[in-house]
C-alpha cells in the first residue's frame, strides 16, 4: 500500500499517453515506462473507439479500422499489462475514458510539448494489429 504523498497528484507536472491501445502489449509498457522518467507520472487517455467501422482516425492518421476491444477491456488490459511490470494505478498512473480524438490543435506557447521516444526496432516491431491476427487465429477473438 502507498502513501498519500506517493499518491496521484492532480497538480503535478504530467505526461500524456493517448491512444486506442487494442490491446495493450509490451512496446506500451516500454512507452509508459519512458514517459514515466519525464514527471514521474502519466496519465493514459483511452480513445472510444470500440466497434468504428470507418476510419477512426478520420482520415487524419493511418486508417484504424480494427478496435475490437471495448473501454473496460481496454483499461483492465492497461491494469494488468502495467500491474505485471510493478506499476499501480492511482500512484506513477491514471486512466481516463475519452472521446476519439483524432487531433490535438494548440496555439502558441501552451506550456506543453511532443515528444516521439525511440524505443528501439524491438519495441517499435512489437505491432497491435499482429497481437490482434493472432489472437483471430487461436480463437481468442
Amino acid at each position: 500500500m502507498f502513501e498519500m504523498e506517493d499518491a496521484f497528484d492532480f497538480k503535478k507536472p504530467t505526461v500524456q499517453m493517448l491512444g486506442r491501445w487494442q490491446p495493450w502489449h509490451d512496446g506500451h509498457t516500454k512507452l509508459f515506462e519512458k514517459a514515466l522518467t519525464i514527471t514521474g507520472q502519466v496519465v493514459i487517455m483511452v480513445r472510444e473507439v470500440f466497434g468504428i467501422e470507418g476510419d477512426a482516425g478520420a482520415g487524419r492518421t493511418v486508417e484504424q479500422t480494427d478496435n475490437p476491444f471495448g473501454e473496460i477491456a481496454v483499461i483492465d488490459g492497461i491494469k494488468k499489462g502495467l500491474g505485471e511490470a510493478g506499476y499501480e494505478e492511482g500512484r506513477e498512473y491514471m486512466i481516463m475514458a475519452v472521446p476519439n480524438i483524432v487531433d490535438i490543435s494548440y496555439g502558441r506557447g501552451v506550456g506543453y510539448t511532443f515528444t516521439e521516444h525511440d524505443l528501439g526496432a524491438d519495441v517499435h516491431n512489437i505491432s497491435a494489429t499482429k497481437i490482434r491476427a493472432k489472437m483471430r487465429e487461436e480463437g481468442k477473438l
